[in-house]
């Protein structure tokens, strides 16, 4: 109404930013989600990755399933793994069911 049609048809880079600022929260929103959730996650998996491999006997584990159980045996070359559920109860497991790697603790140890 009160601007020309050729005046608002023109190149004008502040409209050119306009267009392009909206998106810009939607590459903030993939940064932060990519550093608090992604990064960690991956960071986390390598970890759980190296302690399998890195599997012994007399270590204490946590399966997929929930059951608390000590290494056994590791058969080389193989993905099994036996493991005692109790005194006499012993289970062969593929290493990816394995969920966590329980660190021993010392018995001089104490948390508050």
């Amino acid at each position: 109404m009160f601007i020309s049609p050729a005046h608002a048809q023109g190149f004008d880079l502040g409209g050119a930013f306009a267009q392009y600022s909206q998106f810009l929260p939607i590459v903030l929103i993939f940064g932060v989600f990519y550093f608090l959730l992604i990064r960690p996650q991956q960071t986390a998996q390598k970890k759980l990755k190296a302690r399998l491999s890195n599997l012994r006997r007399g270590d204490k584990i946590v399966t997929g399933g929930g059951l608390v159980g000590v290494v056994q045996r590791v058969k080389e070359g193989s993905n099994e793994v036996e493991i005692e559920l109790a005194p006499n109860v012993r289970v062969i497991a593929v290493r990816e069911t394995i969920n966590t790697v329980i660190d021993p603790v010392a018995a001089n140890d104490t948390k508050k």
